[in-house]
């Protein structure tokens, strides 16, 4: 599966509220150097994520724009997710996304039902790309099983308090890409002793030091959040910061488990540690 094209660090968007600060966001961090942007339709937000992305002066075709539709609360039927899939595209102002996901396996999720919508949206050009978001392992298999088109991404949380080795492992075995969200576990990295041990040996943030770990994975990607200019060419420099093989033992040494997004859908088992 080629991925040459896919940054590896992209600007998550999600907010409970202020939703129209993405469109200022997305112009800052395009200006800033980042060249990957993920939404979704619940995030109800994509009508500005558009809006930030016409009003730069980065050009669409240099940007790996992603959606997300198929959440626990809609669309609310199977029927309606090609009308959800042309929704997202409407209110981000393209005619097409780099990468659409399955948002949850959950709701009105049927993989023989709402998988030939998504196939049909890439045989039509409406999207690059198919994703999936907050699978199992098994149900990712299941998905490729049914998906005539290839799987090239799946996102989920992952830090280093939630590394995440089974799903990371299951994409490495399928060559596909693994896009880790909350990959700064909504704060919860900031005070761990082993990252800030790290990120003083090297003079950077246990914020880069936790995207940097991330991005020494084979086939993993990372879309942090960030809302100030500095912030995001802080994480955007992360990049740039090569750890060691020390560095990264002590970071998989860790022994502390937090996961920041514990909904009360989805298929997981939230108390079952063997994801992390």
């Amino acid at each position: 599966m080629p991925r040459d094209d896919f940054p590896r660090l992209g600007l998550g968007t999600y907010s409970d509220d202020h939703r129209e600060q993405w469109r200022d966001n997305v112009r800052t961090a395009l200006d800033v150097g980042f060249r990957h942007v993920d939404t979704a339709q619940v995030y109800e937000n994509e009508q500005y994520v558009g809006e930030g992305i016409r009003d730069s002066d980065v050009a669409r075709d240099d940007i790996w724009l992603s959606t997300k539709t198929v959440h626990h609360d809609v669309p609310s039927s199977t029927e309606q997710v090609p009308a959800a899939i042309d929704g997202c595209l409407d209110r981000l102002g393209v005619d097409y996304v780099d990468l659409l996901y399955v948002h949850w396996p959950s709701g009105i999720y049927d993989h023989e039902a709402v998988l030939p919508a998504y196939d049909d949206a890439y045989e039509t050009g409406k999207t690059r790309y198919i994703g999936l978001s907050n699978f199992t392992p098994e149900l990712l298999d299941e998905a490729m099983d049914t998906l005539d088109a290839p799987l090239y991404a799946h996102q989920a949380e992952m830090h280093p308090l939630l590394p995440q080795r089974e799903l990371v492992a299951h994409a490495q075995e399928h060559d596909y890409t693994f896009v880790a969200y909350s990959p700064l576990g909504q704060g919860s990295v900031f005070d761990v002793p082993e990252l800030v041990e790290v990120a003083e040996k090297h003079d950077a943030t246990p914020a880069q030091v936790s995207l940097a770990w991330i991005l020494s994975h084979d086939n993993v990607a990372a879309i942090p959040k960030a809302s100030s200019r500095e912030h995001m060419a802080q994480n955007l420099a992360a990049r740039d910061l090569d750890l060691d093989e020390e560095d990264i033992a002590l970071i998989d040494s860790i022994d502390r488990h937090h996961r920041a997004i514990d909904p009360d859908h989805g298929p997981w088992n939230w108390d079952d540690a063997t994801h992390g």
